[in-house]
């Protein structure tokens, strides 16, 4: 049996006050653990934030439950129950800055949506810059933001200061010039958005099975037929591919060879602390960027670890790499005790975007190619590919994001560092 969460009803405060009282004896599991059927609609391999959050949104807004979200192991029991929780929408290029500002809109309605609080705090973020140059890109990102639609500030040395006084700003090799403010970034607890989906999901019909993995599938004649399980075979007329590192390993079945490497990404935590930072906030000089959760750890990660791998765990070097960026922007964080680290494999593409589009194959779907942006994006995602899937055309918001760009040369790179995988 896979991980439960429990509820009965609704959620209220009222409830949960109840409860207490009560020894929380009423509460009941929030999804059924359905054995899968021989058939469906369409079926979802991947029962991570993406694929529930597609199916929940093939669900609502497109009228079709006769969906199966297949997990092989439990639910969220993947990078979006392990990653360091930043939503943002502070996107330069056209094709990523109105897909991200989407994606933030949703979030911001998210709890009312799914009547499950997914903890999102709009506390801020803050991107740090180190040089003249980075002054000048930061502005360009910031009025392409606000021409988005989105919220930007460009804070200098003192504004900064003003927000972060702990902060070393006397640092010779690293100057802090200042940092692009953008208020409504913040974080989310990520397994709750991965269980308010699957709630969400269950309540319009959709079967999430877990211990379920894909084995095979079944294509004919240029058609999908369905998928073979450990739990058997099942037809279905659409599959969806949405399992982020293990995209080219399930495309294989597929025959198909996608433009993907798969990497690995740590995320450390501290133990908890008084509340000590507010913000998020984002170094520029080294790919270090840090939070602090709700239970007081210090939340931070920084740069993959630069080889392909599909294991889930890092190396050292790259620990002591981000532990030495931690450390030049502020010292303060030295003393308390790391408490764990983890690793997440990061489907990376070459030029650093994602990839929401139909296959050759008719009938199969890939969401996949996240990079650093998988969780901040849950929303937008399986918005977007709810709606590929029920109608066959790709989502405004999500037109810059098919397969075929790899071959056209329209790419997205975001990051400006070319073509290898590792750098975005």
């Amino acid at each position: 049996m896979g991980f439960k969460h429990w509820n009965a009803g609704g959620y209220s405060g009222l409830r949960v006050l109840a409860e207490g009282l009560l020894g929380n004896k009423g509460w009941t599991p929030a999804w059924r653990d359905p054995a899968p059927k021989d058939s469906y609609d369409a079926v979802i391999i991947g029962g991570g934030g993406h694929g529930l959050s597609t199916a929940y949104y093939l669900a609502k807004n497109h009228g079709l439950t006769n969906i199966a979200v297949l997990e092989k192991g439990y639910l969220g029991g993947g990078n979006v129950g392990r990653n360091t929780t930043i939503v943002r929408a502070n996107y330069f290029l056209p094709g990523n800055s109105e897909f991200y500002s989407h994606s933030l809109k949703l979030w911001e309605g998210l709890e009312q949506e799914l009547n499950y609080n997914v903890m999102h705090s709009q506390r801020g973020l803050i991107n740090l810059f180190h040089s003249d140059g980075q002054r000048d890109a930061f502005a360009r990102r910031g009025n392409a933001m606000v021409n988005q639609g989105d919220d930007a500030v460009l804070l200098d040395r003192a504004g900064v200061r003003r927000m972060l006084p702990y902060l070393d700003f006397d640092n010779a090799r690293f100057p802090i010039y200042g940092g692009l403010y953008h208020a409504r970034g913040g974080t989310a607890r990520h397994d709750a958005v991965a269980w308010g989906y699957a709630r969400g999901a269950d309540r319009l019909g959709v079967d999430l099975i877990q211990n379920c993995e894909v084995t095979g599938i079944d294509v004919e004649g240029g058609r999908v037929l369905g998928v073979q399980t450990t739990r058997g075979a099942i037809k279905a007329r659409k599959v969806a591919m949405i399992v982020a590192g293990r995209s080219g390993q399930v495309a294989a079945m597929a025959g198909m060879r996608l433009p993907v490497e798969s990497h690995i990404l740590q995320a450390f935590v501290t133990e908890g602390l008084k509340p000590c930072i507010d913000h998020v906030i984002s170094f520029g000089m080294g790919h270090f960027y840090i939070s602090q959760s709700d239970k007081g750890g210090l939340v931070f990660g920084g740069d993959l670890d630069f080889y392909a791998s599909y294991a889930q765990r890092g190396n050292l070097p790259m620990v002591e790499h981000v532990m030495e960026a931690g450390m030049a922007l502020m010292p303060m964080i030295g003393r308390p005790k790391v408490l764990r680290s983890w690793g997440g494999i990061m489907d990376m593409t070459p030029d650093g975007s994602p990839i929401i589009d139909k296959t050759h194959i008719d009938g199969l779907f890939i969401d996949c190619g996240w990079n650093y942006g998988g969780f901040k994006a849950v929303p937008a995602s399986g918005w977007c590919m709810a709606h590929l899937m029920a109608t066959g055309e790709s989502h405004e918001v999500a037109r810059g994001f098919r397969l075929n760009r790899f071959e056209t040369g329209h790419l997205l790179d975001e990051e400006g560092t070319g073509s290898q995988h590792n750098l975005h």
